[in-house]
């Protein structure tokens, strides 16, 4: 019987797929480099310490270098003379710099313990792990292996992350396009239980929501009255921000879904997830039940965590991680 020509394309796809997530492995490094979980942990808590904000902005920066072709550590690379690369698209300018600190800081001390062995892309997925963990988050299992990208460029960027200003549908497309469906996308959204916005990114729609409405009305207006007290100076300090939780906003909970449902999303991307119904649905649910929300995050990271990885011959383990290990022409 004679197959159709297009399986003989398909089928070796199939194949590849399957051998790359095979390449994965929780005990990846197990053999390797055996003090990796203590250098990761002491790292990480050792930063927090310091830097309680440091957990958002490394929960951010994984998911903005995941939803940028694949968790592979792409984001973390530096611009120089021949390439512009994704760090330096503007919707990155903002992320902090507390967030590829940790990185470095763990990857020199992986270096001296096991050189040339755990990637950066798999350092990023731990620490980010470990962080939601220290801020009371559920922990998840995670399986190593990733290579580090080959290229980095600001060109990827536009169309993969959400902005401030995103809508529904259009933030909808975006995760599905990375096989993500709508209860995973309001479950990730609630990594802003965490964290910090600045004002610039929402202050438009505290004076200049439209026309008629300065103000934008699906905020609680007790609450736009607060912002606009925080974030009155925003336009002399574009640092100025405000806490994306503010009734708990250093604790991973539930709190960022109950607050949606009293108009306090801070960002508009946060409040249009009402404006869908099956979003909608999901935030109610996560609202009353933590447990569920604790879940369905955990699988959502994981699940992301897998997005477009590099293994064998398609990345590299770099020396450093804001650079590759030859010259990018």
């Amino acid at each position: 019987m004679a197959f159709p020509s297009f399986l003989f394309l398909i089928i070796p796809l199939l194949i590849s797929l399957r051998f790359s997530q095979a390449q994965l492995s929780p005990d990846y490094y197990k053999a390797s480099c055996p003090d990796l979980d203590n250098i990761i942990r002491d790292t990480v808590t050792s930063k927090h310490k310091t830097y309680p904000t440091a957990a958002a902005a490394t929960l951010r920066l994984f998911f903005q270098d995941c939803m940028i072709g694949g968790c592979d550590a792409s984001l973390l690379i530096s611009s120089n003379a021949f390439n512009k690369a994704e760090r330096d698209a503007d919707i990155n300018l903002s992320l902090s710099g507390d967030a590829f600190d940790v990185i470095v800081r763990t990857k020199t001390a992986l270096e001296l313990s096991c050189p040339g062995i755990v990637s950066c892309s798999d350092i990023l997925a731990l620490a980010t792990r470990n962080f939601i963990n220290l801020v009371g988050g559920p922990s998840y299992t995670l399986h190593l292996g990733r290579k580090d990208s080959l290229e980095s460029s600001i060109s990827k960027v536009e169309g993969n992350v959400p902005r401030a200003n995103t809508s529904i549908d259009e933030i909808i497309k975006m995760f599905e396009s990375k096989k993500l469906t709508v209860q995973e996308m309001v479950a990730l959204s609630g990594a802003h239980t965490i964290g910090l916005s600045h004002c610039k990114e929402f202050a438009y729609r505290l004076y200049n929501y439209n026309r008629n409405t300065p103000t934008d009305p699906s905020y609680n207006p007790k609450y736009a009255e607060a912002l606009k007290t925080v974030c009155k100076d925003y336009e002399k300090n574009p640092a100025m921000s405000a806490f994306n939780d503010a009734v708990t906003p250093s604790k991973f909970d539930n709190m960022y879904y109950q607050n949606l449902l009293k108009g306090m999303g801070l960002l508009e991307s946060d409040s249009v997830l009402l404006k869908d119904p099956k979003a909608k649905s999901f935030v109610q649910l996560y609202a009353t039940d933590q447990t569920a929300f604790f879940n369905d995050f955990a699988r959502a990271m994981e699940k992301l965590s897998h997005f477009g990885v590099k293994t064998g011959n398609q990345g590299e383990v770099r020396r450093k991680c804001d650079a590759f290990n030859s010259i990018q022409t």
